[in-house]
């Protein structure tokens, strides 16, 4: 057979493909593979699902992905339907049905539902798949199933982590919601870091894969200055604040952090990917009680009215 002949065909072939997808008002390509329920999605119904994003233009085309992880949970609501997103098309799935889509970069712009940047350019296309799990009549439902995934996550997460500490030899102890701690040094036990204490500490943050993501610690480091946080203050990642409590000033050690206990599902574009498990090397430079707040003025009381005699 020819190559002329053969690049016909593919091109029949795609052509075919392509007239399966139907289209919505906006331009989003779906395909609608039936399961065994015909009871179609309603108002005020809450939804399990998967769902998967790639950009077929990238090497690395996965943009995120619920498959494998914690599913999406959302309550269907008619009155809010996004455009140009498989919540056009939600009311014509049921349970157990799986959806192929396409999502148009252009469009999107246009929507200004995002910004042309060096993930998404100009003409690109966005793929994905959706796969519906099962509905719940209420919240409650909803939430005690979500909880029960959240749990096998966790424990999938840790085990990793215990596996991966493992292989590199770490003598690892769990602390707090996960996260495994190994102590080079435990440093001064009578400053050791609490609830409300100050820390100043270098760190160095890396992947499982041993690539840097960033840190203070090495000379290389756009930023040498010590990171200073208050303990239970929620202004690092939980991870980070729970496993830092096993050492005092002087301390050194490393932190292996389940994604749930650092930047999670969504990660943290464009450095942290979705469901990423981190390693933290630190050095532990001081601990200190933060200096109170200067108290606020307080506000003027109205006066109080005086009966006239």
């Amino acid at each position: 057979m020819s190559r002329i002949t053969l690049a016909l065909l593919a091109a029949v072939v795609l052509l075919a493909s392509c007239n399966q997808y139907e289209k919505t008002p906006t331009g989003f390509a779906y395909k609608i593979h039936k399961g065994n329920s015909k009871e179609l999605l309603k108002q005020g119904q809450f939804v399990k699902m998967h769902v998967e994003y790639n950009l077929p233009a990238k090497k690395d085309s996965v943009l995120s992905s619920s498959f494998g992880r914690i599913p999406v949970y959302f309550m269907v609501d008619t009155a809010r339907m996004s455009k140009h997103s498989f919540i056009e098309i939600i009311t014509k799935c049921a349970p157990g049905d799986k959806v192929d889509f396409i999502m148009n970069v252009d469009t999107l712009k246009k929507l200004g539902m995002l910004d042309y940047n060096e993930i998404f350019k100009q003409k690109d296309l966005i793929n994905g798949k959706v796969e519906i799990i099962k509905t719940f009549s209420s919240q409650e439902l909803m939430m005690e199933d979500y909880q029960k995934e959240l749990e096998v996550e966790k424990n999938r997460e840790t085990r990793e982590l215990k596996e991966f500490a493992a292989k590199k030899g770490a003598k690892v102890q769990q602390v707090g919601s996960g996260v495994l701690v190994e102590v080079t040094s435990a440093g001064d036990l009578s400053a050791k870091i609490d609830s409300g204490k100050q820390v100043s500490i270098l760190y160095r943050g890396t992947f499982l894969n041993g690539k840097k993501f960033d840190g203070n610690m090495d000379k290389d480091s756009p930023n040498q200055q010590p990171l200073n946080f208050v303990i239970n203050s929620g202004s690092v990642i939980k991870g980070l604040d729970e496993g830092i409590r096993l050492f005092g000033k002087g301390g050194k050690g490393k932190l292996y952090i389940p994604a749930l206990l650092g930047y999670g599902p969504n990660g943290s574009a464009p450095v942290i990917p979705p469901y990423a498990s981190l390693v933290f090397d630190i050095e532990v430079l001081d601990v200190t009680i933060p200096a109170p707040k200067p108290a606020q003025p307080a506000a003027p009381q109205a006066p109080v009215a005086q009966d006239k005699k």
